[in-house]
């Protein structure tokens, strides 16, 4: 269920919309609630591929005024954590969503443990000593059928007895598995006497040394959802192989008959999505930890500055289909300068200052001036930004020889000062290489707030911090992780790491409106005419470091208009 009230995910039509709807027309399960499930394993944060399913999950079930659990996978004690855990329901939560109950795979071992020894008994189940390569041997190809354990046919006393002692503790790792009794020769090579249980001498972060045996996720997952009474189990398209074993696993212990559907997986340009590779890059110091703005996590994302709001607005926009796809990050980005937009208050910061000086401007005068905080909301009303005779302006609104069409601050020149006055350069100062040091103007005083009583035209307005009382603050740029759209497309005998771009972090010292000097950790503002910043958490008082959530310029959008 909704824990706020979040943009409907998954409002236009779909096909996972409408299988559900059917099955509510047909009562193919009564007058049951519909029941859905997120299912992560703990191994690593949450992910912009994961939203998907959140929003999938949870908003389809809120439409059919159903309920969705929020599931953990935790049949993998050496990978998987309670520091997982927590993140993983934070960013639920932050995404919008709330979950009917809080359930792990490990609450059902006892119940998996006895509907094992049930197949068993029935024959339909065996203990195989061959090693893992002997295993992978014998399944045979895509084109060749596979052959049967010499182990397959063993009695079901004996099997019973060696899964007990599997249990005890009485072998070692990787010396004995249970599989599935099914058909070797299936064209569907997960078919092939699937393993359901593994040996693993592990301590697991809530059963700790109960359990040496763990069930593999094929066995789990279909009987943790029938347990839970899932009705609709929605997945991405790499398990659609794996359906007729989630379906044969239920049928032969005739339970529940959850269902199982598939859908795409959410990729994106310039992105790993691989949880393998992205604690790779975090366990190697290639990025400053899970959370880092420039990961795809959730946790990442949000640390940038990003929405749930945006996020789940992309979502929307991009569907579900039956066919995996890469979506250009430039789509997330839309939605994100959408959202920002309306919800963000506007500052003035100066990230490459160069000091204006306005020489017919009384020393030691101070004015206040009426600044907007968001043009997109009345109610966000006006702020005071202090105008002195020293201010900041950005280096690349000056120019002492202009190019061609450069109509920003240059000899000879009048702007408009955002707020403040109408200003021409007159000189400039430089030190021993030649740099521009100071620009030394007039300004009209007639001319407060922008105005220009006697009509006439100025083409550029830039914007300023005054020097007196700029607050300095760190500024983190931010562009892509990695250089190329897809990343996995590496050299020959190099991988994904040699496609990281080095200038994905750019940090500068820039100058600020002395407003965003106690502003708080995830705070959000558009720094006019830059772009859209978030305060880092790295923050203190009157010593304020923003990250770039994204710069102003929207590509999608004119991408979407050529469509």
């Amino acid at each position: 269920m909704s824990a706020s009230t979040p943009t409907p995910e998954v409002s236009s039509s779909n096909f996972l919309r409408e299988r559900i709807a059917e099955d509510v027309r047909n009562k193919k399960y009564g007058d049951a609630v519909i029941q859905t499930r997120f299912p992560p394993e703990p191994n690593g944060y949450l992910h912009i591929g994961h939203a998907k399913a959140i929003c999938i999950d949870f908003g389809l079930a809120d439409e059919f005024g159903g309920c969705t659990n929020l599931r953990f996978d935790d049949t993998n004690p050496e990978k998987e954590e309670q520091e997982y855990v927590d993140a993983i329901q934070d960013d639920v939560r932050w995404l919008g969503f709330d979950w009917e109950e809080l359930r792990y795979a490990s609450d059902y071992f006892g119940q998996l443990y006895e509907w094992a020894k049930k197949l068993i008994s029935e024959g339909k189940a065996y203990v195989d000593d061959l090693t893992a390569d002997e295993i992978r041997e014998y399944r045979g190809t895509l084109t060749q059928p596979g052959k049967e354990s010499p182990y397959r046919n063993r009695s079901v006393e004996e099997n019973l007895d060696l899964f007990e002692r599997m249990k005890k503790g009485e072998f070692p790792d990787g010396s004995r598995v249970l599989r599935a009794k099914i058909d070797m020769s299936s064209p569907n090579m997960n078919l092939r006497d699937p393993v359901m249980y593994r040996i693993l001498h592990a301590e697991h972060h809530r059963t700790g040394n109960e359990w040496c045996i763990y069930p593999m996720y094929d066995w789990a997952h279909g009987q943790s959802d029938s347990l839970e009474h899932v009705t609709h189990s929605m997945c991405s398209l790499e398990f659609a192989d794996h359906q007729p074993l989630y379906q044969w696993y239920i049928q032969q212990l005739g339970i529940f008959p959850s269902q199982q559907i598939e859908f795409d997986r959410l990729s994106l340009t310039y992105t790993i999505m691989s949880k393998r590779k992205l604690l790779r890059l975090v366990q190697e110091g290639l990025v400053r930890g899970w959370d880092d703005p420039r990961m795809p996590t959730l946790g990442g994302l949000r640390r940038r500055g990003y929405t749930p709001e945006s996020i789940r607005n992309f979502v929307t926009a991009v569907g579900v289909s039956r066919t995996n796809g890469i979506v250009d990050l430039a789509m997330l980005e839309h939605f994100l300068r959408e959202d920002l937009n309306k919800r963000s208050l506007r500052a003035m910061a100066v990230l490459n200052p160069v000091k204006v000086v306005i020489d017919n401007y009384p020393e030691g005068q101070v004015e206040e001036m009426d600044a907007v905080n968001n043009p997109e909301d009345e109610s966000a009303g006006l702020r005071k930004v202090p105008f002195s005779r020293e201010l900041f302006i950005e280096q690349d609104d000056f120019r002492e020889v202009p190019p061609p069409k450069y109509y920003r601050l240059s000899p000879g020149k009048e702007v408009r000062l955002r707020y403040g006055y109408l200003v021409t350069c007159k000189s400039v100062m430089k030190d021993a290489n030649g740099n521009v040091t100071e620009i030394h103007c007039t300004y009209d005083p007639a001319t407060r707030g922008g105005n220009t009583p006697d009509g006439r035209k100025v083409k550029a307005t830039i914007h300023w911090v005054s020097a007196q009382h700029a607050v300095d603050a760190e500024v983190r740029v931010y562009d892509t992780l990695f250089t190329v759209p897809n990343p996995d497309d590496a050299p020959e005998g190099k991988d994904f790491t040699a496609n990281l771009n080095p200038k994905s972090l750019e940090i500068i010292r820039g100058k600020v409106e002395p407003s965003l000097a106690q502003a708080k950790p995830g705070e959000r503002y558009q720094f006019e005419r830059l772009g859209y910043f978030c305060v880092d958490p790295d923050s203190k008082p009157g010593a304020p470091v923003f990250n770039r959530t994204v710069a102003l310029k929207d590509t999608w959008a004119k991408i979407e208009k050529k469509q």
